[in-house]
């Protein structure tokens, strides 16, 4: 029998039209996009059905409408096919804001409050920074340690004060790095001299999991401070650390921690894998995480599920 982690995607996977099918035949759907429409007093899901992509794509709209997609999924299971993560799943994990959503999944949040701390999530990051100062890029064909060193080399800018450094180590020799915009363009031609397949700037509004983060970290200390999590009824493997966490106090840490660290997520199918992990299930927007997993683990199993009958199969082979 499979051994379920269930995963959530982060910013990227979203598209114009995510959740029309699931909201038109599923009123347990509905009835997510209804609450956090409510609860954000915007009509989100009108923006995730319809678009336009430029206004869904602004952070503070990405965040809280990928974790709709997801949740809406997860009820769907719930009530049409009774798979719960209490009984299907031994972890969750999600990849940057995608933790929210396993944690609203594994009962540490209500959607509602996992929608506020979204919002004000997605703002603070997008405010930390002002427009033109930071970037993001993408290092094809390379592993974390040779990333690493890159960054230390671009970081030799006037005083050693324009930082560089790695955001998401994504497996499959995938590594983004994030910083000021100087920074990550000395990276990139360094990685080129150094024969790194391909090197990139991602067209980001601003640069997340780094140290030019640390105001929207402060922000999230605070929000989580009147919203804390509660224990989770199957252990988060976090983002920042690649292990279990199941005290609430940890998780709040990790999670302001997440704001300006290094996504480990490479690591974290890895300790997924050392847990017994046979099948990764992929709740929400895309495929990325499972494109990601098949190159990280290619004996483990994976299953995307965002539309009817992507449910409908899921339904059959995890029940």
């Amino acid at each position: 029998m499979a051994v379920n982690a269930f995963i959530f995607p982060g910013q990227g996977s979203q598209s114009v039209g995510m959740g029309r099918d699931l909201a038109a035949a599923f009123a347990a759907a509905r009835e997510v996009f209804e609450e956090v429409d409510e609860i954000l007093k915007q009509k989100l899901s009108r923006l995730m059905f319809e678009g336009p992509a430029e206004e869904l794509t602004l952070t503070e709209n990405t965040q809280p409408a990928l974790m709709a997609m997801s949740m809406a999924v997860l009820r769907c299971l719930e009530r049409e096919g009774n798979i719960t993560v209490r009984q299907k799943a031994v972890v969750v994990a999600g990849h940057s804001l995608g933790e929210y959503s396993a944690l609203a999944a594994a009962g540490s949040f209500a959607v509602a409050e996992t929608a506020i701390l979204l919002r004000v999530r997605g703002n603070a990051m997008q405010r930390a920074v002002p427009p033109g100062e930071g970037a993001m890029a993408a290092l094809l064909g390379v592993e974390l340690e040779a990333a690493v060193a890159i960054c230390t080399e671009a970081e030799a800018g006037p005083e050693n004060q324009e930082i560089v450094a790695v955001a998401n180590d994504n497996g499959g020799g995938q590594v983004v790095i994030s910083g000021v915009v100087a920074a990550v363009e000395r990276a990139i031609e360094i990685a080129k001299a150094r024969g790194v397949k391909r090197a990139m700037k991602l067209p980001v509004s601003a640069p997340f999991h780094c140290a030019m983060m640390a105001p929207a970290a402060m922000a999230m200390k605070d929000a989580l401070g009147k919203t804390p999590p509660r224990a989770p009824v199957v252990p988060l493997i976090a983002n920042v650390t690649a292990a279990k966490v199941t005290a609430p106090a940890d998780i709040t840490a990790r999670l302001i921690e997440q704001v300006t660290a290094t996504v480990r997520w490479r690591e974290s199918v890895e300790t997924m894998m050392g847990l017994g992990v046979t099948r990764f299930v992929e709740l929400g927007a895309g495929k990325v995480l499972s494109g990601l997993i098949r190159r990280i683990a290619p004996e483990a199993e994976t299953m995307s599920c965002a539309s009817p009958a992507e449910l409908e199969a899921l339904i059959r082979h995890v029940s």
